[in-house]
C-alpha cells in the first residue's frame, strides 16, 4: 500500500505546557469503505486535510492496513465501538478508541459515522470536584450507608426530602431518620444488598414528619459499593420521584388517544387482541390473553376460580419477533394451568404479580406444564401475570414477558399493566354480556315470530326478517299471518320502539294481543284502538321509570293491519304510525296504498281510520318496517323508488321478490331490524261460493238442508253431507229463532275446507252453554262445536254472522 502524501502537520504528543482542551474527531465512511467526510477535529488528530483523505479508502488510515479485523463488521450491525490503531500523517502509530454508527440520510444513502474523543487523559482536581458537585446537586435522592446501615453521606435531595441536614442524619439508620414501615422495608433491602452483593429495588412511599399526610411516590434502587478487591463496603441508595414520571409513562403506554384502540367492538376476541397489540412492544416482548373455559356465570357461587387446575382458551397473542409462529399457533386452543402454578395463584388471589425466571413458582410451573416451555426456551427473564376482572368476576388472565428488553418488570410496569387490563377487562365483560343478551333476545324473538306461515287459500305469501347488526341489539320488529273466518286472511307488520330483550318481550305481548283480537274478528280500525289501549296499560304498569322503560312498554309502537277477503277481493287496511303498504297491480303499475295515517300506538285519544280497496286477482301487496327504508343513506323518496323498481321487475316466485328487495335496499348490514311480508292475492270464484237468502220461517230449515245437499253433490262432497246438514240446520234454526231478518246462508269451498255461514240483522251474539237434562234447547251450538273444526261469530256494521269451518280431509 502506498503511503499518503506527507506535509507538515500537528503532532499529537504531549508537552509540559497546559493541557489542550478535549475535542471530537469525526469522519464519514460509506459501505464501500471510502471516506466521504472529514472534520476539523480529524485533521487535528491525524494531520490530514480533507482534500488528502476524502474519496480514498479508509483502510489507508489504519496502521495495520485493511487486515485490521476491527473494520470487518457483521452484516446488519448498526453500531460498533472499540480501539483501533490509526496512522498519523507523519507515520506514527496512534491507538484511539472510536464509536461508529450506521445511519441513512434523507436521500436514502447509508454510511458509517465514526467519532472519537481526543483528551489529554490526565486526572485533575477538577474531576474530583465535579464528582462531588454531581453527588450533592443531583435532583435524585442519593445516600451512602456503611456496613452497619448507618448513613455516611447524603445529598441535597435527601436533605430536602426528609427536611434534615446531612449532619443531623449522619450515623443514624434509616428507620431512625424517618420512622415508617417503608423505612423498615428499605433497610431490609439494604441488608440484602450487603449480604448478596446484588442490587435491590424498593417500590415505596417516603415521607417526612414535616410533610404531614402528603405522600409522594419514590422508586428506590439499592446498589452495592465495592472496594478494589471487590468486597461490599457500603450501600448506595438512589431514589427518584416517580410521580411525574409515572404520569408520562402512563401517557406513553395508555395515552388518551389510545382509548378508541382498545374495546372498539363488542367482540371479546378482538378486544383481547387489542390488549396484546398495545402491550407489545410498548410494555412487553410477548403477551397472551387467555379466557376461562367455560366462562364463569355471573350468578355463580364464586367470582374467582378455585386453586385447582384451570382450563382457559388462548384468545390473543402477540410477539415482538415478526413471524413468531409459536406465538400464533396456540390461539384458539385450550390449555390447562396446573394447580399452584403462578397463573392459578393470580386468578385465585384476584391480583397481578411480577415474577423472575428464577422464581420457585415459575420453575415449578415449567417443570409441570409442557406449555410453559417457552419461558425457558426463548430467554424470558421477567414476567407479569394479571387476572382479568370486571364486576367482581374473574374470567381470564393476561401474561406479559420480556426476553428482548434487558430491564426486568418493575412495580410501575405492573401498575400500568393493571391500568390497561382493567380497561380491557371491562370491554371483554361488556362484549360477553352483550353476546349473552343478544343470544337470549334472538332466541326469544325466534320463538315469538312465526316459524312457518299458516296454510290458507286467499294469498300466496313470502316473508323475511333481518335483525339489527349494530351494538344496539335486536329490536322489536315483527310480522304475522292470521287466518280469519270466511276464508279471509289478516296480515300484520309492527315495530316496537327500542332494542333488546324488553323490546322483544313487548313485541311478543303485542303479537299475542293482535292474534286474540283477530280471533274476535274485529275490523282493522277497531283492533288498533284496542291495541292502543293495551299499550297504554302496559306503559302504566311499568311505573315511574326512565324513558327507556317507557319505550319498552310500547309507547311509540307502529302497526299495520290488513284484512283481505278473497270472495269480494276487498282489502281493508288501517295503520298506526306505520308506512303504508305497496301494491303492484297485475299490469305492472306500482303505488303506495292510500291509507289514513293514524298515530303511533300508546298515545291515546286519537281515532284510527280504515281504508277499503278492491284488488285485482294477482296483485302483489308488500308490507315492511321502516328499517328497510332507513338502511339507505338516501332520503325516503329515493328509498321508495328503489323498492318500487325491485318490486315491479317480473319474478317467478315471491321468494325471489323478497331477495330482490333486500338486495336493492340493504347495501350493508341493517342498522335496524327489517321485517318484510310480500303477498300475492287470489280470488274465490262463483264456482267456490254460493249464497241463499232465506225467509224468517221455521219451515225454511228443511229447504236450507236441501240446498246444501244439492250444492255438496255439485262439488262432489256427498260424503260430507250428513255433518254439513246438521251444522246448517242448527245455524239456520238459531238465526230464525233468535235473530232478525234478513237471513242469509253462504257456503264456501276452498281446498280441503268447507265453511258454512249464516247471517242475520241482529247484533246479539249467541253463547254456547251446557244444557240441563230437561232443557229443550241449548244444545245446538254445542253440537256445532263438536262437528266443526272451529266456529265463531263476527259482527258487521249491521248484524252478525255465525260461521262453522269443517275439514274435508278424510271425506
Amino acid at each position: 500500500m502506498e503511503p499518503l502524501p506527507t506535509s507538515p502537520g500537528e503532532h499529537p504528543e504531549m508537552t509540559d505546557a497546559s493541557p489542550e482542551p478535549a475535542y471530537s474527531a469525526t469522519a464519514g465512511i460509506n459501505d464501500q469503505g471510502t471516506v466521504t467526510e472529514w472534520s476539523e477535529g480529524a485533521r487535528r488528530l491525524l494531520g490530514y486535510v480533507p482534500s488528502e483523505v476524502v474519496g480514498l479508502p479508509a483502510a489507508r488510515l489504519l496502521a495495520d492496513g485493511a487486515a485490521d479485523t476491527a473494520w470487518r463488521l457483521p452484516p446488519g450491525q448498526e453500531r460498533w465501538s472499540g480501539t483501533v490503531a490509526l496512522r498519523h500523517r507523519n507515520g506514527l502509530r496512534l491507538e484511539q478508541g472510536v464509536l461508529a454508527h450506521r445511519w441513512t440520510s434523507t436521500a436514502g444513502t447509508t454510511q458509517w459515522s465514526v467519532v472519537c474523543a481526543v483528551t489529554n487523559g490526565a486526572h485533575t482536581p477538577l474531576d474530583d470536584a465535579l464528582s462531588e458537585w454531581a453527588f450533592t446537586q443531583s435532583p435524585c435522592v442519593l445516600a451512602i450507608f456503611d456496613t452497619e446501615l448507618r448513613l455516611v453521606r447524603a445529598n441535597a435531595g435527601m436533605e430536602r426530602t426528609l427536611s434534615l441536614t446531612e449532619a443531623e442524619m449522619r450515623g443514624l439508620r434509616l428507620p431512625e431518620i424517618a420512622p415508617d414501615p417503608v423505612s423498615d422495608e428499605t433497610e431490609r433491602g439494604m441488608r440484602l444488598t450487603l449480604e448478596t452483593g446484588q442490587p435491590q429495588d424498593v417500590d415505596a412511599f417516603v415521607r417526612s414528619p414535616a410533610a404531614g399526610t402528603e405522600k409522594r411516590g419514590w422508586a428506590t434502587s439499592l446498589s452495592p459499593v465495592r472496594d478494589p478487591d471487590g468486597r461490599v463496603v457500603a450501600v448506595y441508595l438512589a431514589a427518584h420521584d416517580r410521580t411525574a414520571t409515572d404520569a408520562e409513562h402512563r401517557e406513553m403506554l395508555v395515552p388518551d388517544h389510545a382509548d378508541p384502540v382498545v374495546g372498539t367492538t363488542l367482540d371479546s376476541a378482538r378486544t383481547a387482541q387489542e390488549l396484546a397489540d398495545i402491550a407489545v412492544p410498548r410494555l412487553a416482548d410477548f403477551a397472551v390473553v387467555d379466557l376461562l373455559e367455560p366462562p364463569p356465570r355471573e350468578d355463580g357461587p364464586s367470582s374467582r376460580p378455585a386453586a385447582g387446575p384451570v382450563a382457559a382458551r388462548r384468545t390473543a397473542a402477540r410477539s415482538i419477533l415478526a413471524g413468531d409462529a409459536e406465538a400464533e399457533a396456540g390461539v384458539g386452543e385450550t390449555t390447562v394451568y396446573p394447580a399452584l402454578s403462578p397463573p392459578v395463584e393470580c386468578l385465585a388471589a384476584g391480583r397481578g404479580a411480577v415474577y423472575g425466571r428464577a422464581d420457585p413458582g415459575i420453575a415449578r410451573w415449567v417443570a409441570q406444564d409442557p406449555g410453559a416451555a417457552r419461558i425457558s426456551g426463548d430467554g424470558t427473564h421477567s414476567m407479569m401475570i394479571l387476572p382479568l376482572r370486571a364486576d367482581g368476576i374473574t374470567f381470564g388472565l393476561a401474561f406479559f414477558s420480556r426476553h428482548q428488553h434487558r430491564e426486568p418488570f418493575q412495580a410501575e410496569d405492573l401498575w400500568l399493566a393493571e391500568e390497561l387490563t382493567t380497561r380491557v377487562a371491562a370491554g371483554i365483560h361488556e362484549a360477553r354480556r352483550f353476546t349473552r343478551e343478544h343470544t337470549t333476545t334472538m332466541t326469544l324473538q325466534r320463538s315469538l315470530l312465526p316459524h312457518t306461515l299458516p296454510t290458507q287459500a286467499a294469498l300466496e305469501i313470502a316473508s323475511r326478517y333481518l335483525p339489527a347488526s349494530t351494538g344496539a341489539g335486536v329490536g322489536g320488529d315483527w310480522f304475522d299471518v292470521i287466518p280469519l273466518s270466511g276464508a279471509r286472511v289478516a296480515l300484520v307488520v309492527g315495530d316496537v320502539v327500542g332494542h333488546g330483550i324488553r323490546a322483544t318481550a313487548t313485541m311478543g305481548r303485542l303479537r299475542t294481543a293482535v292474534r286474540t283480537l283477530a280471533d274476535v274478528d274485529l275490523p282493522p280500525d277497531e283492533l288498533l284502538t284496542y291495541l292502543d289501549d293495551l299499550i297504554i296499560h302496559l306503559s302504566a304498569d311499568e311505573g315511574d321509570q326512565d324513558a327507556s322503560a317507557e319505550a319498552a312498554g310500547g309507547i311509540g309502537t307502529t302497526c299495520l293491519y290488513v284484512v283481505y277477503d278473497p270472495v269480494t277481493r276487498i282489502c281493508t287496511v288501517a295503520r298506526a304510525g306505520h308506512p303504508p303498504p305497496v301494491v303492484v297491480s297485475p299490469e305492472g303499475s306500482v303505488y303506495l296504498l292510500d291509507v289514513p295515517a293514524g298515530p303511533p300506538l300508546g298515545l291515546g285519544g286519537l281515532p284510527f281510520e280504515a281504508a277499503e280497496v278492491e284488488l285485482p286477482e294477482g296483485s302483489v301487496l308488500t308490507l315492511y318496517t321502516d328499517g328497510l327504508l332507513r338502511a339507505r343513506e338516501h332520503d325516503i323518496d329515493d328509498a321508495l323508488d328503489n323498492m318500487f323498481e325491485a318490486l315491479v321487475r317480473p319474478a317467478s316466485t315471491l321468494e325471489t321478490v323478497c331477495d330482490r328487495v333486500l338486495t336493492a335496499m340493504l347495501t350493508h348490514p341493517p342498522e335496524d331490524d327489517v321485517a318484510l311480508l310480500v303477498a300475492r292475492t287470489r280470488a274465490l270464484h262463483a264456482d267456490q261460493v254460493v249464497v241463499w237468502d232465506l225467509p224468517s220461517d221455521p219451515s225454511v230449515v228443511a229447504q236450507a238442508r236441501r240446498y246444501t245437499t244439492e250444492q255438496l253433490t255439485a262439488w262432489g262432497l256427498e260424503e260430507a253431507g250428513f255433518v254439513t246438514e246438521l251444522v246448517v240446520s242448527e245455524l239456520v234454526t238459531n238465526a230464525i229463532r233468535y235473530g232478525e231478518p234478513p237471513i242469509q246462508l253462504r257456503l264456501i269451498h276452498q281446498g280441503s275446507t268447507l265453511i258454512c255461514e249464516v247471517s242475520d240483522a241482529s247484533s246479539t251474539a249467541p253463547h254456547m252453554r251446557r244444557a240441563r237434562i230437561f232443557d229443550e234447547g241449548g244444545r245446538g251450538l254445542l253440537l256445532v262445536a263438536q262437528l266443526a273444526q272451529r266456529w265463531g261469530t263476527r259482527h258487521a256494521p249491521v248484524g252478525k254472522t255465525i260461521w262453522a269451518e269443517q275439514s274435508l280431509v278424510g271425506f
